[in-house]
């Protein structure tokens, strides 16, 4: 099984205003005339971990991360105006062309595999590859099975489902993304952040394959937790900002780009039928279901993800 490369830090890390509101923070690590590489973060407003840097061979590739608009380090924290999927398509390309990059290659996980498929549809021309983890293709379908009394997680992870959902009043359970909504909307901040740690919980431990489903989720910090939390339900209130299925419909448009796509079978976030119906839809993609769950820490995805990584390098590089 390939393992990550080694820890790198940053040769470069800089700002990046890209609107009256919005700064981006970006970094760059690895080889400075290496092949160039973008990392797409899940999320949405989740930010940057050190070990993102790590599924790309230093001597080779030139990683350029970011944080997404309101995530991380980037600024305002948590802020909704101006944050939609077509304004972080358009500060990719803002990052590119500061970065002078010509074309690269693109890797996202979960909400990553979305900007993903959604940047490379709008500048199909700019992508030299795709590797694509934990797909997530934005359908109400998948929207409603992680977070709605009539989604399918419930049932697999009942124990951290019934502290997801005791924090909404029985009266409001119908709808639990808008529930939480207007306390993660709340003026009070105390009311925002028990919200936040109950969205996050929720979601934050469930991605791996062997968990212990008493553990508390993956952000501990609040400020992150209100973060990811207000920005996924910004995100799931507006359908993703995406038309129904564009993001098959439009695989035309990039069925010519080498892809790996990879999935744990066992991934509650994202369902595996949603990567089944990717692939299904473009046989052209290198696809992989593996003995996993959601997260790119998993061994059997991180093997794969390496693995695409370095086929692209020797393609490329």
């Amino acid at each position: 099984m390939r393992e990550l490369y080694p820890e790198i830090e940053p040769y470069r890390t800089y700002r990046l205003r890209v609107d009256e509101i919005h700064e981006l923070h970006v970094e760059e690590c690895g080889n400075p005339d290496g092949l160039p590489v973008l990392f797409l973060h899940g999320g949405p407003g989740s930010g940057l971990s050190a070990y993102h840097r790590r599924f790309f061979d230093p001597a080779r590739y030139r990683i350029v991360l970011f944080d997404q608009r309101g995530a991380g380090k980037s600024t305002p924290q948590a802020e909704l105006r101006n944050n939609t999927t077509w304004h972080l398509v358009d500060d990719i390309e803002a990052i590119r062309e500061h970065a002078g990059i010509e074309r690269w290659v693109v890797f996202g996980g979960s909400w990553g595999s979305t900007l993903s498929l959604a940047y490379a549809q709008k500048h199909p021309e700019r992508v030299l590859g795709l590797v694509l983890r934990g797909i997530f293709l934005g359908r109400p379908a998948e929207l409603r099975w992680f977070n709605e009394l009539d989604g399918g997680a419930r049932w697999i992870f009942p124990e951290r489902w019934a502290h997801y959902v005791a924090h909404i009043p029985e009266d409001e359970r119908d709808n639990m993304v808008e529930a939480y909504w207007r306390r993660l909307d709340s003026d009070d901040e105390a009311v925002r952040m028990a919200a936040a740690r109950a969205w996050s919980d929720w979601e934050g431990g469930s991605t791996t394959l062997v968990h212990d489903p008493d553990e508390p989720g993956i952000f501990e910090d609040p400020h992150a937790a209100v973060s990811v939390a207000r920005t996924e339900a910004h995100y799931f209130r507006h359908k993703i900002f995406l038309e129904p299925d564009q993001l098959l419909r439009d695989i035309d448009r990039i069925r010519r780009i080498p892809t790996t796509i990879v999935h744990g079978r066992y991934d509650v976030i994202c369902p595996a039928k949603t990567a089944h119906d990717l692939a299904t839809a473009w046989p052209e993609a290198s696809f992989h279901m593996v003995l996993a769950g959601h997260s790119a820490a998993d061994p059997a995805i991180t093997d794969v993800l390496i693995g695409a990584t370095d086929a692209l390098a020797d393609r490329y590089a």
